[in-house]
């Protein structure tokens, strides 16, 4: 007898992740299955909240919509047979037109119009690539992937691709209108001697 392999809905994957036993854990559902995401690492933490720190004054006082941070789950896909797939964003602008009421107390119907990935040692390639293409297919306008041990940014749009370096200006363009920032300012400042 062949078993037929069962998959996680947005709906069913909502009740999981609200149970004590993943309490503490990060997981997000693709193609209807649950993957574990690492900890982040200090760097990583860091990185983060510089990038929140400063997108997140530039929307509040512009008024453009809302942010959210800490793997905030977004439904990117929903599929027959419960394959659907929830990502968390390390960051996540989402504009006032697509949003004019506070986030939901559950996970977001829609794709962020900017979502940020800091990247640790332990995220595989793979998995930001397929999240990428997720993303775009979903609608989200624009992508940062960010390197904290290389200290650049690929910037990711449906039409093209483009590593910033730390001396170019990292720009939110029409999705995040007015920010814009050295990329050199994203990372920690190096230990003074």
């Amino acid at each position: 007898m062949v078993m037929e392999r069962q998959y996680i809905s947005a709906d069913g994957f909502l009740k999981i992740v609200g149970s004590p036993e993943y309490g503490d854990r990060i997981v997000e559902l693709v193609a209807g299955e649950i993957v574990e995401m690492p900890l982040p690492n200090g760097e990583h933490g860091e990185v983060l909240a510089i990038l929140t720190i400063k997108i997140g004054n530039h929307v509040l006082e512009n008024d453009l919509g809302r942010i959210a941070t800490g793997d905030t789950g977004f439904i990117l896909e929903r599929n027959p047979g419960g394959r659907d797939t929830v990502r968390g964003m390390d960051l996540a602008f989402v504009s006032r037109s697509k949003s004019p009421a506070p986030l939901p107390n559950s996970f977001v119907e829609f794709a962020p119009d900017l979502a940020v990935e800091v990247i640790s040692p332990s995220n595989e390639a793979a998995d930001i690539r397929l999240k990428i293409w997720q993303l775009l297919d979903a609608g989200t306008t624009l992508i940062w992937i960010v390197y904290p041990e290389l200290q650049i940014v690929d910037v990711h749009t449906r039409d093209s691709v483009a590593t910033l370096n730390a001396a170019d200006t990292l720009s939110g363009g029409e999705v995040l209108p007015g920010f814009e920032i050295p990329v050199r300012e994203i990372f920690p400042a190096p230990e003074s001697s």
